[in-house]
């Protein structure tokens, strides 16, 4: 038989750990994301107090 039919462990994406470029990718949408939500609920409120 050949090597292929080994086991696969994990150890070959890191050992189950995330990369760090995602990591920083994502907390930066998240971060980019919640101050445009912020941004449009200010938005909303200022506006609707001028009417």
């Amino acid at each position: 038989m050949s090597d292929k039919s080994a086991e696969i462990t994990g150890e070959e994406r890191g050992g189950g750990k995330f990369p760090k470029g995602l990591v920083l990718r994502l907390f930066a949408y998240l971060v980019a994301g919640h101050l445009f939500a912020g941004f449009l609920y200010l938005l909303f409120m200022l506006g609707g107090q001028n009417q």
